[in-house]
C-alpha cells in the first residue's frame, strides 16, 4: 500500500486532471486508510514545496499549513486584514490545513496566517515577504505578476546621495526632518537646476517604498530626467495630514519648505516642475495641498488615497469644486476598500477635464503596490519634463513675494480661512466688504513674522452673498472674493 501511495504521488506530479492536482490530491487521500495519510501528505509536501506554495494551478491558490494547531485562518489585503476570517479546512487524521481562493492572473498580497485564534505568523511555506509598515508580511504573487526591477538595487547603475536638513514651520509650529535625494552629477553641474518631487511620509518612502533605488534606476536608465526629491517626515501624520492642522500643513508645505527649497537648492521653481506625492493618509494630504496650491504643485501623485477623513472633504473638493489646472496620476489596489472612492473621483475628475491617468491592480493597501507603481506616477507626470541650465527660468509663484490664497472652504458656512504668505515680517491689515464696497470688518491689524499665515472669518451674523476681502501689508494690497451660503 505504501508503494502504491508513492507510485501514485509520482503520477500526480506529472499528470493534471480536469479538476487539477490539489484536487486529485484531496480525493485521493480521503481515500485512504488513516494510517497511510501522513505518508500522502508528506509526499504531496514534497511536490508542493519543490513548486511553491501558495500551490498555484490556473487561477487558483491553495495556502497550505502544516502543523499542530486548532484552527488556521488566514488576514491580508484582499480581506481588510479581518481579526477573524475564514477558518482553513483540515484534511482528517492529518495536521494539514487548506484554503483555495482563486484570484486574477497578475495579482499580488500581503497576509499573514492566525494560529489558533491570535498567534499572527509569516507563512512558514512562503519564503516571499514584503515590509509594511508594522513588519514583514507574507508576500503571494500569481504567475503574471512582474516583479518591479527598478525597486532593486542594480550593479553599474549611476546613483545619487541622501542628505538631510531640518526646517521650522512658522504655519504649524513644529519642527520638520526632510530627507533630500541629490541625482548623480549633481554637485558636478552647478549651473543645472532640476525638476521636484516632494513625499509625504519620507522615511517611509526610502525605507518602504525603496525611493532612493526607484529614482536612480529610472534615471539612469532615462527613464525619467534627474530630479531632486524632498522626502518630508511628519510630526503627527493624522493630524496634520487629515485633522485639525491639515491647513496650516499644507502652507507649510507649499509655502514655507518650498521657499526655502527654492533658495537652497537648484530647483526648478516652476508648477510644471514640481511632483507632490503621497500613499493613503499621504495622498489625501497631497490632493489637498495641490488644490489649495496649484500655482506652486502642478504635478499630483496618488498612492491609494485615504480620502475619506473629515466627511470625505478631499474627496468633495475635487467633486464639486472648480477644475485646477494639475496634472495627476492615481493608483489603487481593487482589494482596498478605497477603491469605489477612487473611481468615482478618478471619473469625475476625467469628465472635469484634469489631465490625469490612473491604474487599478489587482491588489490591496500595501507598500508592495507603491513602491512598485512610484515608476507609473513619476514617469507619467514627468514626461516631457526637462533639467534646465537657464538660471533665469521664470516662477509661476515667486515665494520671495507677498501673496494671498483663495480662501478655504469657498463656498463657506459660517466659517472660513484667508490664507497669505508674507516674504517680509511686518504689518499685515485684513479687510472684509460687501458687493458695494461697505466695509464689513477689519479681521486684523496687526505685525507678522515672515511667511505663511491663515486668519478665521466668521460670518454668523451676515446673509448669503459674495464678499471681498483684502489684505495688505506696506504699500501692496491684493484681494479675492469669498461666497457665503446659508
Amino acid at each position: 500500500m505504501k508503494f502504491r501511495v508513492a507510485l501514485w504521488f509520482v503520477l500526480l506530479a506529472s499528470l493534471v486532471s480536469a479538476q487539477g492536482r490539489f484536487a486529485d490530491f484531496l480525493v485521493h487521500i480521503d481515500s485512504l486508510n488513516y494510517i497511510y495519510k501522513s505518508a500522502a501528505v508528506d509526499s504531496f509536501m514534497a511536490i508542493a514545496r519543490a513548486e511553491g506554495i501558495p500551490f498555484v494551478e490556473n487561477d487558483t491558490a491553495t495556502f497550505i499549513y502544516l502543523g499542530a494547531a486548532n484552527k488556521v485562518q488566514l488576514s491580508g489585503d484582499e480581506n481588510s486584514w479581518a481579526s477573524n476570517p475564514e477558518q482553513f479546512s483540515r484534511i482528517s487524521a492529518t495536521n494539514l490545513f487548506y484554503q483555495r481562493r482563486k484570484y486574477e492572473m497578475n495579482a499580488r498580497l500581503d497576509y499573514k496566517l492566525i494560529i489558533n485564534g491570535s498567534n499572527w505568523i509569516l507563512d512558514p511555506e512562503n519564503p516571499n515577504t514584503c515590509e509594511g509598515g508594522y513588519g514583514a508580511n507574507s508576500e503571494f504573487a500569481m504567475p503574471d505578476y512582474e516583479h518591479p526591477w527598478e525597486i532593486e538595487d542594480r550593479p553599474g547603475t549611476n546613483t545619487g546621495t541622501i542628505e538631510q536638513f531640518n526646517i521650522f514651520s512658522q504655519a504649524v509650529d513644529r519642527n520638520y526632518r526632510v530627507y533630500v535625494y541629490k541625482p548623480h552629477g549633481y554637485n558636478d553641474n552647478p549651473q543645472t537646476r532640476y525638476p521636484s518631487v516632494y513625499y509625504q511620509d519620507g522615511s517611509d518612502y526610502i525605507n518602504l517604498g525603496a525611493a532612493k533605488q526607484v529614482l536612480d534606476n529610472l534615471i539612469d536608465s532615462e527613464n525619467i530626467p534627474p530630479v531632486l526629491a524632498f522626502f518630508v517626515v511628519p510630526n503627527n501624520r493624522t493630524n496634520e495630514y487629515t485633522e485639525a492642522t491639515r491647513f496650516n500643513y499644507s502652507g507649510f508645505f507649499a509655502l514655507e519648505l518650498v521657499n526655502y527649497v527654492d533658495s537652497a537648492y537648484r530647483t526648478i521653481p516652476d508648477r510644471k516642475s514640481r511632483v507632490v506625492l503621497g500613499d493613503s493618509f499621504g495622498g489625501n494630504i497631497s490632493a489637498l495641498i495641490s488644490w489649495l496650491y496649484p500655482d506652486v504643485f502642478g504635478l499630483l501623485g496618488l498612492h491609494s488615497a485615504a480620502f475619506w477623513p473629515n466627511d470625505y472633504e478631499v474627496s468633495n473638493i475635487l467633486l464639486n469644486y472648480d477644475k485646477k489646472d494639475i496634472k495627476c496620476y492615481s493608483v489603487w489596489g481593487s482589494y482596498e476598500s478605497l477603491s469605489s472612492n477612487l473611481r468615482t473621483v478618478t471619473d469625475t475628475m476625467i469628465s472635469k477635464g484634469y489631465e490625469i491617468n490612473w491604474a487599478e491592480l489587482p491588489e490591496g493597501h500595501s507598500w508592495g503596490l507603491w513602491k512598485a507603481t512610484t515608476d507609473d506616477i513619476l514617469e507619467y507626470l514627468l514626461d516631457g519634463v526637462t533639467t534646465s541650465v537657464d538660471e533665469s527660468t521664470d516662477n509661476d509663484l515667486q515665494l520671495n513675494e507677498f501673496k494671498v490664497f483663495t480662501n478655504y472652504p469657498n463656498p463657506f458656512n459660517p466659517s472660513t480661512y484667508i490664507n497669505f504668505f508674507i516674504p517680509h515680517s511686518g504689518n499685515v491689515k485684513i479687510n472684509v466688504y460687501n458687493v458695494i464696497g461697505e466695509k464689513i470688518s477689519t479681521l486684523t491689524n496687526k505685525y507678522f513674522e515672515n511667511g505663511y499665515h491663515k486668519v478665521k472669518f466668521s460670518a454668523d451674523n451676515l446673509i448669503s452673498g459674495v464678499y471681498i476681502y483684502t489684505v495688505e501689508t506696506g504699500n501692496l494690497l491684493l484681494s479675492e472674493k469669498m461666497v457665503l451660503i446659508k
